[in-house]
């Protein structure tokens, strides 16, 4: 290309237009509630620091690496199980680029409400091309397969669960409910009437066997990962043993679920700790190590959060040159 050429092209190219007014607020305010987020993470991990130290360090440092790395595959197979509902509803978006939406968006749930963490999703959807509908239609059928798979766990533990806690029983209740509505025809039709109710359009097409099926068993799979890294936790000490491995996944998986229910506060604070609890005391832990463990998984969390967001963040980062533009619905 001569020198002529190319000064033409450049002068025909189109000026970038400014951000307008409203864009910019949109921008600023996604920025603010990103370090919201942080912030409220962050302060979590710091108040609750020094008594899980003192619980890490009774215990042997591989049980607590591995019980670490137990947490982080777990959310793995969680950004799979919610991305596997992603795909189903548009153009595939890519591993990366999922994990950076749905792991950074989750650190919403440490803002008290908890509801923060799907509209940080949406907003970082958005900003990657996503309409807001697939994304939050997305969180809204990989939240319900979530609860199933967590239900058909919990039965592990079913026996401590409704002996410490009978409360919790009504949980299981939802349970039949739960595979009749995973049917896709019934899935479909509920998601499109949620989405009516917001004033969104119905879903254009049924959701798929294989979709279900594919986030359903992610969903199991990152629940026992969880239930995995407690027992590890536990075992640490000698107690509960290979037999505690099952009601450890089938706690953690119920325990994450009612602290879903209790969304007023941060990441279902308290809630959780009660089952996981009840269940390691079960489990021949006298209730202060039970206690003390429980505080230290939630910690676990909230460090297995901050490393896998910041992660997925950079490497979006490191990516963006590279990244296909993604169609809306």
């Amino acid at each position: 290309m001569t020198t002529v050429e190319a000064d033409a092209e450049h002068a025909q190219a189109p000026e970038p237009q400014p951000k307008s007014l409203k864009a910019q607020a949109i921008t600023w305010g996604r920025r603010l509630l990103v370090v919201a987020v942080l912030a409220f993470a962050i302060y979590q991990l710091v108040t609750n620091w020094s008594e899980v130290w003192r619980t890490l360090s009774g215990i042997a440092w591989e049980s607590a690496v591995l019980s670490m790395v137990s947490v982080i595959v777990s959310m793995f197979f969680g950004v799979m199980a919610w991305q596997t509902v992603v795909d189903s509803l548009g153009k595939p978006i890519g591993v990366v680029l999922g994990a950076q939406i749905n792991l950074v968006g989750m650190l919403g749930k440490y803002v008290p409400g908890s509801v923060w963490a799907y509209v940080l999703q949406m907003e970082l959807g958005r900003k990657a091309g996503l309409a807001r509908a697939r994304v939050f239609t997305s969180a809204l059928v990989q939240i319900g397969i979530s609860i199933v798979a967590s239900l058909l766990l919990g039965a592990l533990a079913l026996p401590v669960i409704l002996d410490e806690t009978p409360e919790a029983a009504w949980l299981f209740a939802l349970l039949p409910i739960g595979l009749i509505a995973l049917h896709p025809r019934i899935l479909t039709w509920g998601t499109s009437l949620v989405l009516k109710t917001l004033r969104r359009p119905p879903l254009a097409e049924r959701i798929k066997w294989s979709t279900v099926g594919k986030s359903l068993g992610y969903s199991v799979l990152a629940f026992s990962f969880q239930g995995l890294h407690l027992w590890l936790l536990s075992n640490s000490i000698g107690s509960p043993g290979w037999s505690g491995l099952g009601q450890s996944i089938g706690a953690m998986a119920l325990a994450m679920t009612i602290g879903m229910f209790f969304f007023i506060l941060p990441a279902g604070a308290g809630a959780r700790e009660i089952v996981l609890v009840a269940v390691l005391v079960a489990g021949g832990l006298d209730p202060i190590q039970a206690g003390a463990f429980a505080a230290a998984s939630r910690v676990m969390f909230i460090v297995a959060d901050l490393v896998t967001a910041g992660a997925a963040a950079g490497a979006v980062h490191f990516t963006s040159k590279r990244r296909p533009v993604v169609d809306e619905i």
